[in-house]
């Protein structure tokens, strides 16, 4: 399809279905669990508590929107076993990782084994299950073997990973095309009955996104404090787009593997902004200030710190082209409307914390922060591709 807004309609098949998703507590999970209450699915979640205080889960209480919400580790073959068995899920988005690059360097063994280790046991516990299922495992832009090449990088290109992060996310994609190939090949689905897809998706932004070392929030706490924001690499260039982007994504592969048994649907997709919106971090910040009302920043480069890739993007012409996917905002509405949201939740914290002497963050309630969401979400769904 070429028509991404009217390709809306295919979403309707999530009406009524079961649909597990991992990793729902987490910043992209949550929206997830968002639009999937929107488009009426039947929605279990199975993760580690919140990662952030406050968290987006939390705000915009989402927790009361589930069919089923289970606490759980997917290094715990068991619980995810037993939690796959209760949700008896139609269709599983996997998004439950360790999602940072500078925590992975902290962390190399968890983030190898939530990462890797946490795909290998949901897709175990898929074949075990031996049921129908479409599958889509969420990896990461920085799965890609990053050489410092100034154009994108496409599906067919070679995976790996400087960092531990990158490398775990390179590492799970060999591991999904592995039970693929020996055991869920496309062109005998008619035997097992799973589709299994993956998708990589840039840098993500939007309100409540609170995860440690992340820019937005970083800005958004600065600037609600009169405080220059800390910028730690001003010239890494970053695949920027608002998060609605990659679920919007997520959501229309998972229903086209839902409604057809082509092969090439269980397949790698990329999910990225249009040409032009990659953007420098400092650069980005010049625009959240801009869209805040004012604001500066300084640049907090550290001496010998971690690597990070100095430049990242991504082609997306295999998601427009066969998909009928294309981003709908470009870089300047989703800072926008990202700025917007954080803005917002300061407000509402700032004045409830004022009253109350708590903590800021934890007083703006689910009422105001999930109707900041479903706004976006609305205006999101109304825009034209």
């Amino acid at each position: 399809m070429s028509d991404a807004r009217g390709s809306d309609d295919a979403l309707g098949a999530f009406g009524g279905r079961r649909v597990l998703v991992t990793g729902h507590t987490g910043f992209k999970g949550s929206w997830l669990c968002l639009a999937l209450s929107r488009l009426g699915a039947r929605t279990s979640g199975f993760a580690l508590p919140p990662p952030t205080e406050p968290s987006h889960f939390e705000l915009a209480g989402i927790a009361e929107l589930l069919h089923a919400h289970v606490l759980g580790d997917v290094r715990d073959p068991a619980a995810l076993g037993a939690a796959i068995d209760a949700a008896d899920p139609e269709i599983v988005l996997h998004l439950a990782a360790q999602p940072l690059v500078r925590a992975s360097y902290e962390a190399p063994v968890e983030t190898f084994a939530t990462n890797v280790m946490g795909t290998v046991h949901l897709l175990e516990a898929v074949r075990l299950r031996a049921r129908p299922c479409v599958v889509v495992v969420v990896t990461s832009d920085k799965a890609y073997e990053n050489v410092g090449q100034p154009w994108g990088y496409r599906e067919c290109d070679a995976l790996g990973g400087h960092d531990p992060y990158s490398a775990s996310k390179g590492a799970a994609e060999l591991v999904v095309a592995s039970y693929r190939r020996s055991f869920f090949a496309p062109e005998r689905v008619a035997e097992h009955g799973v589709k299994l897809a993956t998708a990589r998706a840039g840098n993500v932004i939007g309100g409540g996104d609170f995860a440690r070392d992340r820019i937005v929030v970083d800005a958004a706490r600065a600037l609600a404090e009169g405080r220059s924001v800390p910028v730690r690499n001003p010239g890494a260039i970053r695949p920027w787009q608002h998060v609605l982007e990659p679920v919007h994504g997520y959501l229309h592969l998972a229903a086209r593997m839902l409604a057809s048994d082509e092969p090439r649907w269980c397949s790698a997709w990329n999910l990225g902004p249009l040409p032009g919106d990659e953007l420098p971090v400092a650069a980005l910040v010049e625009r959240l200030c801009a869209a805040w009302g004012d604001g500066r920043w300084h640049d907090a480069r550290e001496p010998g710190a971690v690597h990070e890739a100095s430049v990242l993007r991504l082609a997306i012409d295999k998601v427009i082209a066969e998909l009928g996917v294309r981003p709908r905002w470009r870089v300047d509405e989703a800072v926008a409307r990202t700025a917007r949201w954080y803005r917002r939740w300061a407000d509402a914290a700032s004045g409830a914390s004022g009253a109350s002497g708590k903590k800021r963050g934890a007083a703006a309630g689910p009422t105001s922060m999930r109707a900041a969401s479903l706004e976006d979400l609305r205006a999101y769904a109304a825009a034209a591709p």
